[in-house]
């Protein structure tokens, strides 16, 4: 199984780790094993940290159970916050390459980390998993709408991916998503408009800048504007707010230029 979790904290206190473990006395080396624990009966999931209220826990539990019996996926869930039985849950479930382990703690910068077997990294990339975290588990999620909404939402989303056979991207369109690609298609028509001004009086428009400048543009429209939506969602809206974005501002940009940049240009060919 991969880990998918936070990582440049622990980068960028690495050197001072070593120097703490440098300087404390010595001890001996174990690894977080904590069976005691574990609970007494089976259930799919663990509520160390009281995140979850009772109904909560008892209806994800049984749809979990329900789900692994009618697909064969193992999906479980630890939350955790000052203790973790760590280790012993990979024996309490049997965790294997078709489980799917996620862990809350509050305590990293981000709420969710992922144990990913490796069947579904088959069906959903590294890229999925990274992005699932990102989408539910930052802080703005998670104080908009709660510790219990991020872990659930999180595993419908991958449910909903698992029923369909896999997913390369994470379904829906966040609202802060789209407004980046508005951005970018935005800033791409800015680029053409700019590009297509006439520099000489028997032209309209300059094809040639437009072309040379297409690398830039098509990548801004194309690849961040107009890709990510396609691939999360059928809803055309967006599609039609970024396209007339992009239009908008290729028509601002050309009308600006030509009216500054361009004007003084043509009277110094004249002159």
């Amino acid at each position: 199984m991969a880990w998918i979790g936070s990582w440049a904290p622990g980068l960028l206190l690495a050197p001072l780790l070593a120097l703490l473990i440098a300087l404390a006395p010595a001890a001996p080396a174990r690894a977080y094993d904590n069976p005691d624990l574990l609970p007494d009966h089976p259930t799919a999931v663990i509520d160390l940290a009281k995140i979850l209220t009772d109904p909560q826990r008892a209806a994800l539990d049984a749809e979990l159970e329900d789900f692994e019996h009618v697909s064969g996926w193992k999906l479980r869930v630890l939350t955790q916050y000052d203790r973790t039985p760590g280790l012993a849950v990979k024996e309490f479930w049997g965790l294997d390459e078709r489980s799917l382990l996620l862990i809350a703690d509050e305590r990293g910068g981000n709420l969710l980390n992922f144990n990913v077997g490796d069947a579904l990294f088959a069906l959903m990339p590294r890229t999925y998993w990274v992005e699932l975290q990102t989408r539910f588990g930052n802080q703005y999620y998670v104080r908009d709408h709660g510790q219990d909404a991020a872990i659930l939402d999180a595993l419908h989303t991958v449910k909903g991916c698992l029923e369909i056979g896999g997913c390369q991207v994470v379904p829906g369109l966040p609202q802060e998503q789209w407004v980046l690609t508005l951005a970018t298609s935005i800033l791409g028509g800015l680029i053409v408009g700019f590009a297509a001004y006439p520099r000489k009086p028997e032209h309209t428009v300059e094809w040639a800048w437009v072309l040379l400048l297409s690398p830039l543009w098509v990548i801004l429209f194309g690849v961040f504007g107009v890709a990510p939506i396609v691939t999360r969602t059928n809803d055309v809206l967006p599609l039609l707010r970024n396209g007339l974005g992009f239009v908008g501002a290729i028509a601002a940009a050309y009308v600006i230029a030509q009216a500054t940049v361009g004007k003084n240009r043509l009277r110094d060919s004249e002159g």
